[in-house]
């Protein structure tokens, strides 16, 4: 029985979990209830387990009967603070909490391929490493992992890793994209105050009002995007949020915004961060104020192995179809703490349609959406590459 048969055959139990994961979601880096379904998931299994210290993770190694390498695959499991709406099968019944980026299913496809991998383990020609990874909606729980260690839990560093992420419209379900290079974006916060001083409004030359200028920067920050950088190396920087004074005829003493940056190449990262700084301060001292620039240093960028993913796109054109494999043309503006472990290792991120069968995925809800919704039916193609990618790479010459 190939590993997608037998995929197939474990499709309902992995839909059972899938629903449980889904019906209980958690935030952030404490996940009790689903840690406590994924060791529930992967019991009896012949595994090596471990939890985290500082986070709730689970981290399993597979020992295979045959000498080889080991292999990292990683599945996240935090959701996000959505309340849902939609009418899929099951719902969220934490209000406030939903998995609008469909952790739940990258967690189930885990677990799957742990089972599949696990029949399979004598004749397994090395290790492969389970990452079971809260925090990665903007905690950086993947960060937090390897330096609890997870690179080394199968006594050396795996050769390659591997991460599917599932998409809820654009693509068809069963379809897969990557590149080679830059898949995702670098994301960092910029926190900028505009200090000047308060008065009244009908006279504003008796004060210094920090309005005009903080609005100044936040059209002078999209010129210099326009004019500063190349296009074909782009960043993004969009103001998210702007605050600023109490009622119409006040002249506040501070204007605050918190703008998002995207970039897609160290040197335009580093540069980005450089601009924007001068540039607040010179509008700053232009209107006689004062200005206090902070940076929330993010993600970096998702950086794909050519040699990974073009093994990753052979292993799913052989065991798929030729037609289930895409390359994007260009990466994709979302952010992933999966960056962490491409900066460390060889790896692929790979996405996969997973647009329920009732629904246009031209028109479908995108990730983060109270109303997205993920198809079941592509649990069993998840474990299946996820297994396929480990068993194949480990018989591999390294």
């Amino acid at each position: 029985m190939s590993l997608r048969e037998a995929a197939d055959d474990i499709h309902d139990e992995l839909v059972r979990l899938r629903h449980a994961l889904h019906r209980e979601p958690e935030l952030g880096l404490e996940l009790p209830r689903t840690q406590e379904k994924v060791l529930a998931a992967l019991d009896g299994l012949p595994l090596e387990v471990t939890t985290g210290k500082g986070l709730s993770s689970v981290t399993a190694v597979l020992r295979g009967g045959l000498p080889g390498p080991a292999v990292l695959l990683r599945g996240d499991m935090d959701a996000l603070p959505l309340t849902e709406r939609g009418g899929g099968p099951v719902t969220s019944e934490i209000p406030g909490a939903m998995h609008a980026c469909g952790h739940d299913l990258h967690t189930t496809m885990l677990a799957g391929a742990a089972h599949l991998l696990s029949a399979r383990r004598d004749t397994l020609a090395g290790d492969v490493v389970f990452m079971f990874q809260p925090g990665e909606e903007g905690s950086g729980g993947a960060k937090f992992m390897i330096e609890e260690g997870v690179l080394d839990a199968a006594g050396r560093r795996p050769v390659a890793a591997y991460a599917l992420h599932v998409i809820s419209s654009v693509l068809p379900a069963g379809v897969f994209v990557s590149r080679p290079g830059p898949i995702m974006a670098a994301a960092d916060r910029l926190v900028v105050t505009v200090r000047g001083s308060g008065g009244h409004g009908s006279m504003p030359h008796h004060a210094n009002d920090p309005i005009p200028a903080a609005c100044e920067m936040v059209t002078a920050l999209q010129t210099m995007v326009t004019r500063g950088f190349d296009v074909f190396d782009p960043v993004v920087v969009t103001v998210g949020s702007f605050h600023a004074g109490t009622a119409d005829n006040i002249i506040p003493e501070e204007a605050r915004f918190e703008a998002t940056l995207r970039s897609f190449s160290v040197a335009a990262h580093e540069r980005i961060l450089a601009r924007s700084i001068t540039l607040l301060r010179g509008i700053a001292a232009a209107h006689g104020l004062e200005v206090e620039a902070e940076f929330d240093a993010g993600y970096p960028v998702t950086v794909n192995s050519a040699a990974e993913v073009g093994f990753a796109a052979g292993t799913i054109r052989e065991v798929f179809d030729e037609n289930r494999y895409i390359e994007s043309p260009q990466p994709f503006t979302g952010a992933e703490d999966f960056s962490f472990v491409c900066h460390e290792i060889p790896s692929a991120f790979i996405a996969l349609g997973a647009c329920p069968a009732d629904l246009d995925p031209a028109k479908a809800a995108y990730n983060h959406s109270p109303e997205a919704r993920f198809s079941d039916a592509t649990l069993p193609t998840g474990a299946a590459l996820y297994a396929e990618l480990a068993t194949r790479r480990l018989s591999r010459t390294t």
